[in-house]
């Protein structure tokens, strides 16, 4: 039996530094070309996970085009020895992302591509952009390190067509250089005034760029943070840090948790693995395999009705380990004042959890 009463977390766990107005005004640009297409696909973001109603095909489809990664955050899940030995590293074959492609595009408005790697070490990482693009995918999106976005490199995925960047910077200075090592800070701000000159000159509105970091790097100065960065890009966020390296034991939860991913998206690995959700990282709950089936086919299918049958029942996300470990089901309390600038924020912490990068 549904219960009626359910806590559905939309988009978990980020928040934005930035004001209103540019909030406000990225939301704009996201939509720019594809307006009352992007209207309907946001709504139904809201709306599908809260009436629980299966769409004929996800809204969105990760692709992870590379699950290897050349940096080794001290934060991040893919420097744990379970990771290493539970994901075999390596890059999508080009030839199983246009067999995707080819069967969504027209019936899935987007595709992100990226997950738990870099996908711009992918070696096609243009090519993925232009074959979605010319197959009329609304919007092709990927998140990075920025390491590799030099001036010359960003050219390229204008012109192939990508709609959004979302580039994840932790903090400033040594902080930045100390946690993304051996990018340096002053090398990806310069890569960032290149963009937004590249941008300002051929008066382009996309693709939009975002900067993200993790609340504790941005802790010490969040206003030299966000006056560095803003004026450079478009939408200015930041994440509380999430236990990705597996060290807490007191989880408080929300009651009568229901995750909404499940009525979203789905999440296609390197090696052709279709995952639960964007959240299993070691890839515990394996729903299908999209050299073999569809994504159709995955998204109807038996495994992951019978996991948004378990997310249904009262708690019954405890019953599983993925969900059990994820950050949507945690809770959060606003109890962190913050300045920046002249704005006064409260940023919202998970209960129990140590925002300290490495912990």
């Amino acid at each position: 039996m549904i219960e009626e009463e359910k806590y559905i977390p939309i988009n978990k766990g980020h928040f934005e530094l930035d004001t209103v107005e540019r909030t406000l005004e990225f939301q704009t640009k996201m939509a720019t070309g594809w307006e009352q297409e992007y209207k309907e696909y946001r709504d139904k973001w809201v709306a599908l996970p809260k009436t629980r109603q299966i769409a004929e095909y996800p809204l969105l489809v990760d692709l992870e085009l590379a699950s290897a990664c050349n940096l080794k955050c001290p934060m991040c899940y893919t420097i744990t020895d379970e990771f290493k030995s539970k994901v075999k590293k390596g890059f999508m074959d080009f030839d199983l992302f246009k067999k995707i492609v080819d069967e969504i595009a027209g019936k899935v408005f987007a595709i992100r591509l990226s997950l738990r790697g870099e996908a711009t070490l992918h070696k096609h990482f243009i090519d993925c952009i232009k074959y979605a693009k010319d197959k009329r995918i609304k919007e092709v999106s990927t998140l990075t390190h920025g390491g590799n976005l030099n001036l010359e490199f960003f050219k390229k995925a204008v012109d192939a067509g990508i709609d959004w960047i979302t580039i994840s910077i932790d903090g400033t200075d040594d902080e930045y250089n100390k946690i993304r090592k051996p990018l340096k800070f002053e090398d990806t701000l310069q890569r960032l005034q290149d963009i937004k000159q590249y941008k300002d000159e051929n008066n382009l509105i996309k693709p939009v760029i975002k900067v993200q970091g993790i609340w504790p790097a941005i802790r010490p100065n969040p206003t030299k943070y966000y006056e560095t960065i803003a004026p450079l890009v478009d939408l200015v966020s930041y994440n509380p840090l999430i236990d990705y390296l597996r060290k807490d034991t007191e989880i408080a939860y929300e009651e009568n948790f229901a995750c909404p991913q499940l009525y979203q998206r789905i999440v296609v690995g390197s090696d052709g693995q279709v995952m639960m959700c964007s959240n299993d990282e070691d890839g515990e709950e394996i729903i299908g395999n999209a050299y073999e089936e569809s994504i159709y086919d995955i998204w109807h299918g038996e495994k992951l009705n019978k996991i948004r049958d378990i997310h249904n029942q009262p708690d019954g996300f405890k019953t599983m380990k993925v969900c059990k470990l994820c950050y949507y089901p945690r809770k959060m309390v606003p109890d962190e004042p913050a300045v920046v600038g002249n704005r006064h924020i409260i940023v919202e912490n998970y209960i129990n959890r140590k925002q300290e990068a490495g912990e």
